[in-house]
């Protein structure tokens, strides 16, 4: 084993980081489980144990890729138009100093996620693989979500999956251009963590292990299953991710 890390952390690591990799791949919000984990159980500080997660999200995501390519449902050329803005938004949104603390924006955030929810399971009018709004509303909308996710990052992969929703995109292609989105913003953010020395590397190896078996296995789940799968399961992350925006647990 890694110097200083017990087996039974090392396994809980390995399938917390296997049970978020598959979530995150088919919905998003896994990381409330693996950052809870290394905070409460491992006891890392918040901001290390986040730090820590980043670097799983990192392989999570680039495995997820790599799985919905092989499953045929490739999301490079259509993240094009969100990735530019999505990347400005959050530059801009790590920047700027907000009047509304952390924890008063999140617990309004968990409030909205619900009704969020149940407006990105109504089918819009034209479903398929191509995003059908216009440029200027895809821009509009994604640097707001940018925006968001660099200030306050919690639920920006569920957030992404709604916008794509209600663009046009079924679910499994929402998820895969999602999966694109989030390995290039996550490259961007890693590199601050560990230059601030927020990572600790033994368990972010051990961590990214299950990440990446989680991000293959639950792209390939969506892709098979469709989005009588995917429903449930961003159901499930939402409900999660608002009750513990809101101070439920």
């Amino acid at each position: 084993m890694i110097a200083g890390m017990e087996l039974i952390d090392a396994t809980l690591v390995v399938v917390a980081g296997l049970v978020a990799g598959t979530v995150n791949a088919m919905a998003g919000g896994g990381s409330l489980l693996t950052v809870g984990l290394l905070n409460v159980f491992v006891g890392l500080p918040g901001l290390v144990a986040n730090g820590t997660n980043r670097v799983g999200v990192l392989v999570q995501n680039a495995s997820s890729v790599a799985s919905y390519r092989k499953e045929g449902v490739g999301g490079f050329k259509r993240a094009i138009p969100v990735i530019v803005p999505v990347i400005a938004g959050s530059l801009l949104g790590s920047l700027l100093v907000s009047s509304v603390s952390d924890e008063a924006f999140e617990r309004i955030f968990g409030v909205l996620m619900v009704p969020l929810l149940f407006l990105s399971l109504r089918s819009p009018r034209v479903v398929g693989s191509q995003i059908n709004w216009h440029p200027a509303t895809t821009t509009i909308v994604f640097f707001a979500i940018g925006l968001y996710g660099g200030a306050f990052q919690a639920g920006v992969g569920l957030l992404i999956v709604v916008a794509l929703s209600r663009s046009g995109l079924d679910l499994v292609n929402a998820n895969a251009v999602k999966v694109v989105v989030i390995l290039i913003l996550t490259t961007i953010a890693v590199p601050v963590f560990v230059v601030r020395g927020q990572v600790d590397w033994g368990f972010a190896l051990v961590l990214a292990i299950g990440f990446a078996l989680g991000g293959w296995i639950g792209a390939r789940i969506a892709v098979r299953g469709g989005e009588q799968i995917i429903k449930p399961v961003l159901i499930a992350a939402v409900v999660a991710l608002a009750g513990r925006m809101i101070g439920l647990y």
